[in-house]
């Protein structure tokens, strides 16, 4: 059974889902027989670094909201991500577009290493404050998960693995998607939103037969 899903990088309810589908597989009986595939998507594919803009401005500017409401609702998801174990550093977050961390996850899904280099980017971002803007940065972080350094570093000097990116945006928008996570079951069943593990299960179940 293939489970494909769409995210990005830099949402945090990405990763938080990512957590909660992983909860759900260790509890299906064929788990084994599970490939899971990871689609390329934008939340704001505009976006541009802003040195020394932190996120929380930048979220209320973006929705035309307060600091204080972004503060809040940023301490919200810290705890959404707490919940799962997950440790999230937002006053580290760094304003950046995602595009080039997304060619990165491109490559790294043709050497088989697609949830390895998706873990390790969101642990890079969330907790850890990285700067997907830098190229620098992501070879380092593709280095450390076995990528070729010098591969990346050619890579992100072109426009290589651009096409995939956009080709998984689009099949996504083809399929009903309206954001991220968007977890497709076999091409059976949509699951949108960082749900509970047990609606993942029951998706589980339901396309495996």
């Amino acid at each position: 059974m293939q489970v494909e899903i769409w995210s990005d990088i830099m949402c945090p309810f990405c990763y938080i889902g990512k957590r909660k589908f992983e909860a759900a597989l260790e509890k299906f009986p064929n788990k084994n027989e599970v490939e899971i595939i990871w689609k390329s998507y934008q939340l704001d594919p505009n976006i541009k670094e802003q040195p020394g803009k932190d996120i929380y401005s930048y979220l209320a500017e973006a929705k035309g909201q307060s600091l204080e409401w972004s503060k809040k609702m940023h301490a919200n998801v810290v705890n959404m991500a707490k919940s799962v174990g997950l440790e999230y550093n937002f006053d580290k977050a760094v304003v950046a577009n995602s595009f080039d961390a997304h060619r990165v996850i491109q490559l790294a899904k043709k050497h088989g290493l697609g949830d390895t280099i998706e873990e390790r980017l969101f642990k890079a971002y969330f907790t850890e404050g990285k700067n997907f803007a830098d190229h620098e940065t992501l070879a380092a972080i593709g280095e450390e998960i076995g990528l070729d350094r010098a591969e990346i570093l050619q890579l992100l000097s072109m426009n290589a693995m651009a096409d995939n990116v956009h080709s998984d945006v689009e099949e996504g928008r083809r399929l009903g998607l309206q954001g991220v996570p968007f977890f497709v079951f076999n091409r059976k069943i949509g699951v949108s939103g960082a749900q509970d593990s047990a609606v993942f299960l029951q998706a589980l179940e339901e396309a495996s037969k």
